[in-house]
């Protein structure tokens, strides 16, 4: 079992995950600003941090196995987090990603599509910058999961498919992923880690 740090544990991936660390028996920190809203929970150990104080991110991630991000792109970006990480001595990060710089068919990325939704612009945008900056470095060893285009509240199934670096699209021309679903598949990649210094992306 592993010692998982989940930096914004309270959001709708970040819930997830760990709710689906702990079905599996590892042990997790919940790092947010505020956890009053995850109470006391066998197996998890609440932080209140803002993740943009650098040391007091070193020192809540300090002795953990993986560090999981599922902040925002557009207020924390990769600098804020992969310091911390490295200084902290944790070998592992993985990130909650976004759709956005995933590649279409013509080989053009989702978020240069002329369809693409403005108000989801600047997350996409930053998101897209956090991967450059994580196929930058040299010593984490990192992932990033994107979601497909529609990531959304729904059952836990364990059904779906995994891809590379392309937009999984279903045989109805459907998009999507639960956030447990996701959340199956970003815990499978702690436990049996298949996708290291790469993105990868899940789907129905």
């Amino acid at each position: 079992m592993s010692k998982i740090a989940i930096i914004g544990a309270t959001g709708r991936a970040g819930s997830q995950l760990l709710e689906e660390a702990l079905r599996r028996g590892h042990s997790v920190t919940a790092i947010a600003r505020d956890t009053s809203k995850i109470g006391a929970r066998a197996g998890v150990v609440n932080k209140n941090v803002d993740v943009l104080n650098a040391a007091a991110l070193q020192d809540a991630v300090a002795g953990h196995d993986v560090v999981i991000s599922a902040a925002h792109f557009a207020t924390v970006p990769a600098s804020a987090l992969i310091g911390p990480v490295k200084q902290a001595g944790v070998k592992r990060l993985l990130v909650v990603g976004g759709a956005g710089s995933l590649l279409l068919p013509d080989g053009t990325r989702v978020i240069d599509s002329a369809g693409f939704p403005a108000e989801y612009k600047a997350e996409a945008s930053a998101g897209a910058a956090f991967l450059e900056a994580l196929r930058q470095e040299k010593e984490l060893d990192w992932t990033f999961l994107s979601p497909s285009a529609l990531f959304f509240e729904g059952e836990r199934t364990g059904k779906f498919r995994v891809g590379k670096d392309d937009l999984l699209v279903s045989a109805e021309g459907q998009s999507s992923i639960t956030f447990a679903d996701y959340a199956i598949a970003l815990i499978d990649e702690v436990e049996t880690p298949k996708h290291s210094r790469q993105r990868f992306t899940v789907g129905y």
